[in-house]
């Protein structure tokens, strides 16, 4: 599986390559094989107009493409002073103790909808990002953001005197011939917050942002792209449809595919597109959509384009450490669309590329590679002592036209281009799926469910020889796990009865010392419950200097049919779970410490609370 990156003299940190011009003779594009995964460069915009052409026709669907359908109306969808001032002026004085963003690894800052640096909280919510003094415990600032329609929430990070707000930007649902509207798409804004904040710069691209990651004062975005073709609502059945939607791919041009994207710095405006001869793909793509890794040195006033390195993938999950990112993409959606509702995937695999970091340059592909099956989420990927570990689940059809489950752990090392096998083991939870994962050191742990929730410990410390060392079976599942230190594990998640029917949020601690005999110590159940934390981690506060967790939950009473909004504070100690207190906020979206205060964000806004008694001392609404 030995993979090359050739990118022409456009892409900074690629090697020479002539001949990428659109005027270049036009090679004969080699039909797609199987085989080893390679990512070279285009040699000229020709040719890659007719490898995507090619692609794109092999897998448009009666409504466009998989997982992007392009679907008729009548279908069911499912001046300021510088920031480069600010750098010069003298550094403000350090906060106080705080928690931060509860990221997967802590040198790559992830984006949430509040932040702090001890001195101030920064928020985006409803429209608008507000800045609170911690000290006074006053809001200090107001921005109105320019949104129009957004697919998602909005996100923020923040470097310094700089906060970068990430507007996700809406799936094109509706482009057919019959004029239909179009949402907007993906926006980085880079807001001045050295006084009243102020937006300074604003990028504006197409699709939609997948994440993004901050380094130090480098903030790397990635997006993803569908072309822009307008497919005919035409066509009597889906083969009459899917021929109208390869004539309109016939007739688009190489531009369709091309992100563009626009940036504003004061009354300047540039526009631009990503050339052709910065465009990559591997060995076997669907053309489908476009990944681009945008990098923004935020010392920077301006935004600019980004650099964007782009590659013809489907992106879906990005992983990264202070030195790699790594973008998986899934390939489920892939369906063989001529078996109707007992479709298959065509491709049951995960396609996983590996980019360097290297200061605030653009990120450098280094390898890639495949594994069976697919991820839960970025946390069953870890890179760790030279090796990448991978947790999957795979499905494999039967006669019966079902399917059976089992989950197995990769190491992958890197060798030349490839990413290559080392080590699995395989068979966890037959029957079952993966529902969190997490990567400590040289162990990993692995949850998997059905009717009752197996914890695998699994010893990862010769990458050529994983291996099972312990399972623990309880009823119910952890949709996370948090480590606790001294051989601790906090798993949230559900309870569930026999027959694996869900009964509320219950948080889990157990004892990983030993690897052979994992442990549940004990268990704290809310009957009715359910919290944002089992699918978002962000939602999830851990501050190891006092133990205490806190988990926001929503309750339904069955018995009075009622519903309890707020957040559950809870002291972890070495062998049980005690509850502190109930924070009474309707809709609790997340929760940090500066200092002495416990801060709980919620869609009304902010209140602060004694972290040694819990009660409230300050209520902020959102103004």
């Amino acid at each position: 599986m030995a993979r090359r990156l050739v990118l022409c003299t456009a892409l900074a940190v690629a090697l020479p390559l002539t001949g990428c011009t659109a005027d270049s003779p036009e090679p004969t594009p080699p039909p797609p094989v199987p085989g080893p995964m390679r990512l070279v460069a285009f040699d000229s915009c020709r040719q890659l107009e007719a490898d995507l052409k090619r692609a794109a026709k092999a897998g448009v669907g009666p409504y466009g493409f998989p997982g992007n359908e392009i679907l008729p109306a009548n279908a069911s969808v499912r001046g300021a002073r510088t920031m480069a001032d600010a750098a010069e002026a003298q550094a403000p004085p350090p906060g106080p103790a705080h928690s931060g963003t509860n990221n997967h690894e802590q040198d790559a800052d992830e984006p949430d909808i509040v932040k702090t640096d001890g001195r101030r909280i920064v928020t985006v919510d409803q429209g608008a990002l507000r800045v609170v003094d911690a000290a006074t415990r006053r809001q200090t600032g107001k921005l109105d953001l320019p949104l129009q329609t957004v697919g998602g929430p909005v996100e923020l990070l923040l470097s310094g005197d700089v906060a970068l707000v990430l507007v996700p930007g809406g799936v094109r649902r509706y482009v057919t011939d019959r004029k239909m509207p179009v949402e907007a798409g993906p926006q980085v804004l880079s807001v001045d917050l050295t006084g009243a904040p102020r937006l300074v710069s604003r990028y504006e691209g197409e699709g939609t942002v997948v994440d993004a990651r901050l380094t130090g004062t480098t903030a790397r975005v990635v997006l993803r792209a569908a072309p822009r073709i307008t497919f005919p609502d035409k066509g009597d059945d889906d083969n009459d449809r899917i021929e109208a939607n390869r004539k309109a791919i016939d007739r688009a041009d190489v531009a369709a595919w091309l992100p563009s994207w626009q940036v504003t710095t004061g009354a300047d405006t540039e526009r631009g597109r990503t050339d052709c001869g910065r465009v990559s793909r591997p060995t076997d793509f669907s053309a489908a959509s476009l990944v681009s890794v945008l990098t923004f040195d935020l010392t920077r006033p301006e935004l600019g384009s980004g650099d964007p390195v782009t590659v013809v993938a489907d992106g879906d999950t990005v992983y990264a450490t202070g030195t790699s990112l790594y973008l998986a993409s899934d390939q489920r959606w892939r369906l063989d669309r001529f078996r109707g509702r007992a479709a298959m995937p065509v491709r049951q695999e995960t396609d996983l590329y590996r980019f360097t970091l290297t200061g605030n340059q653009p990120p450098a592909y280094a390898a890639a590679g495949k594994v069976p099956g697919f991820l839960i989420n970025q946390y069953a990927l870890s890179e760790w002592d030279g090796h990448l570990r991978v947790a999957t689940t795979s499905s494999a059809a039967t006669t019966s036209s079902a399917a059976t489950t089992s989950s197995a752990v990769r190491v992958l090392r890197q060798q030349g281009g490839e990413l290559v096998q080392t080590g699995v083991v395989e068979g966890l939870g037959k029957g079952e799926q993966i529902y969190s994962v997490r990567f400590i050191g040289p162990r990993g742990y692995v949850v998997t469910f059905r009717q009752t929730d197996p914890l695998y410990s699994v010893d990862l410390s010769d990458p050529a020889k994983p291996e099972v060392t312990g399972e623990l079976k309880i009823t119910g599942y952890s949709a996370h796990l948090q480590p606790a230190g001294d051989g601790r594990l906090i798993g949230v998640g559900q309870e569930a009865d026999g027959n694996g029917r869900t009964r509320g949020t219950q948080v889990s601690l157990f004892d990983v010392s030993d690897p052979a005999r994992p442990r549940r110590l004990a268990q704290h159940h809310i009957p009715g419950g359910q919290s944002e934390a089992e699918w978002d981690p962000h939602a999830l506060l851990w501050w190891p200097a006092t133990k205490l967790l806190v988990v926001p939950v929503s309750a339904y009473s069955f018995d009075g049919g009622t519903t309890t909004d707020g957040a559950l504070a809870l002291r972890v100690g070495e062998a049980g779970v005690t509850r502190v207190a109930t924070l009474k906020q309707p809709a609790i979206r997340r929760s940090l410490v500066i200092g002495d205060v416990l801060w709980t964000l919620s869609d009304g806004g902010l209140q602060a609370s004694s972290l040694s008694t819990m009660e409230r001392v300050a209520w902020l609404p959102n103004a």
